[in-house]
């Protein structure tokens, strides 16, 4: 019976816990706040993050970081900006041989940095893989059909994943492109807040398909240049999620693109979502990135605009409306 620990409660580590738990796996759940883990414990739902998905038996709430960390077999699952702390934090207790499979979605703040870079600059040569896919945290905790990527270059291990989260409700597919499942984690959020202030401007569906079609290949150019592979940047961890996360208004994402186009400011539209929207940070890595490996992101770019510089939405589609022809295989 594999046992796993997962790191993280909010509602995507939540939701993938209970998958693990429902598939027969011994699971513990950390998460940093103390009195949050309490509730957990004694009311067998994360009523905050996941409310309606009660804990399977098999799930357990740790009682101290500890506790979760003597498990050989991590499932680091918070946001990418929190990744290299948490990362920090585990490192003097990984006394022993540890696995660690990540499902953080995005670039390390003001480096860029990959989620495999971050684990292995600070755990070392870990068996490592990276869970990603087109996955809503309450749909997985619902046990409603989903699909999911796992992605290492350690030989087993991504099928080892596969297996553990492979059951009821979820289907598993296992790669070695990690590069290209991380990139297209990352950057799909970005095109995600950009479709959203369209259909908050009430662009139309036209450029709702242009925006997803175009976007989805920046995130092409991008993965690509970094070593990925195209193949797995149109598969599930790629197009599938770029297609969910800008289609369906459980995207913070998208919703936060929405309150823009419809006028909110960044900061109260985020305050008024309550979780952190990946995109808004991830737009400065993408933007730090696409001049990084001189590919051409434009979508991408004036996102960055809009939430960094304070250029009006109006203004940045104006810019990409004029952008002069080109090829479309470009």
């Amino acid at each position: 019976m594999t046992q796993i620990a997962v790191f993280g409660a909010g509602s995507y580590g939540t939701s993938l816990a209970i998958q693990l738990a429902r598939n027969g796996c011994d699971t513990l759940l950390w998460g940093r706040d103390a009195a949050q883990l309490k509730q957990l414990a004694a009311e067998r739902v994360n009523q905050r993050y996941l409310p309606g998905c009660d804990f399977p038996a098999r799930l357990r709430v740790a009682e101290s970081l500890e506790q979760a960390a003597a498990v050989s077999f991590w499932l680091l699952a918070v946001p990418s900006h929190a990744l290299g702390p948490l990362v920090d934090t585990l490192k003097p207790l990984a006394t022993g041989p540890r696995r660690v499979a990540c499902a953080s979605k995005g670039f390390e703040p003001e480096t860029g940095r990959l989620a495999h870079e971050v684990v292995a600059d600070g755990l070392g040569r870990v068996p490592f893989a990276i869970v990603s896919g087109p996955t809503f945290a309450k749909e997985v905790g619902r046990g409603l059909p989903s699909a999911i990527t796992i992605a290492s270059r350690t030989p087993g291990f991504a099928a080892e994943t596969a297996d553990a989260l492979h059951g009821p409700g979820m289907r598993a597919y296992t790669s070695d492109d990690v590069i290209g499942v991380e990139v297209g984690g990352g950057v799909k959020n970005v095109i995600a807040i950009a479709v959203g202030a369209a259909d908050g401007m009430g662009l139309g569906a036209n450029t709702r398909a242009l925006l997803i079609t175009r976007g989805m290949r920046e995130i092409m150019r991008l993965g690509e240049a970094m070593g990925g592979q195209a193949e797995t940047l149109m598969g599930l961890s790629g197009m599938g999620d770029l297609v969910l996360t800008c289609t369906d208004d459980q995207s913070r994402n998208r919703r936060l693109g929405k309150a823009i186009g419809q006028g909110r400011d960044v900061d109260a539209a985020q305050q008024e979502i309550g979780q952190v929207v990946e995109g808004v940070r991830n737009a400065v890595e993408v933007n730090l990135l696409a001049t990084r490996y001189k590919v051409e992101m434009p979508i991408s770019q004036q996102v960055y605009r809009v939430l960094h510089e304070g250029v009006a939405v109006r203004q940045a589609f104006y810019e990409l409306s004029s952008r002069p022809p080109g090829a479309e295989s470009r």
